[in-house]
């Protein structure tokens, strides 16, 4: 790909996560080419669909934020209970970060915006299964649970539909939703 097409695709990525932002998740491909000052067309030569750009511009967002750095404690933890800890303490610091483009995707309540999401959500769900794999690796998952209901229910218990609940509902700190979720996670799942 071409310099000029990579510098035109991350301007539509980013006129996407900054409409996401402003408007909610009902941003139209029309929308987006308006923003960035170029065809419908050319965005269309970029993503084939509004589900394509979706998903893209989710990834961008992880990309932006450095998903991979910020995941790097959780994945180089010792231990499987190290492991679940860090992710959870990366995941409750990381909805802050997404929360808006989040939102906007939950509300729209369309079948792009509904792909977008379940891809995002995909990807937690991975993390989850490997900070529960390592439990499993250590012998210290709880009695009772096999690996797919114990990272189904971590990932229930992370949803960031709980997160806002509880902070914006509750009125608990970001910190306070880490501490307890990490305390809740090691008092359901570890030894």
């Amino acid at each position: 790909m071409s310099s000029e097409n990579v510098d035109t695709r991350s301007r539509i990525l980013e006129a996407t996560v900054r409409l996401l932002d402003q408007h909610g998740g009902l941003v139209r491909m029309g929308d987006i080419a308006k923003e960035t000052g170029i065809s419908r067309q050319a965005v269309y030569l970029h993503f084939t669909s509004r589900t394509d750009l979706l998903v893209a511009a989710t990834r961008f967002v992880d990309e932006k934020l450095d998903l991979n750095a910020r995941l790097t404690q959780s994945r180089a933890a010792r231990s499987g209970s190290e492991r679940l800890a860090r992710y959870i303490e990366f995941w409750g610091d990381y909805i802050p970060d997404i929360y808006d483009v989040a939102k906007a995707l939950l509300l729209a309540k369309d079948k792009a915006a509904a792909a977008a999401w379940h891809d995002r959500m995909a990807a937690m769900r991975d993390g989850c299964r490997a900070a529960v794999e390592a439990l499993i690796a250590d012998g210290d998952l709880s009695e009772g649970w096999t690996a797919q209901s114990a990272t189904d229910t971590l990932w229930t218990l992370l949803q960031v539909g709980n997160w806002e609940n509880l902070i914006f509902e509750c009125g608990w700190s970001n910190q306070q939703y880490i501490d307890r979720m990490k305390v809740m996670a090691e008092r359901i799942l570890v030894k």
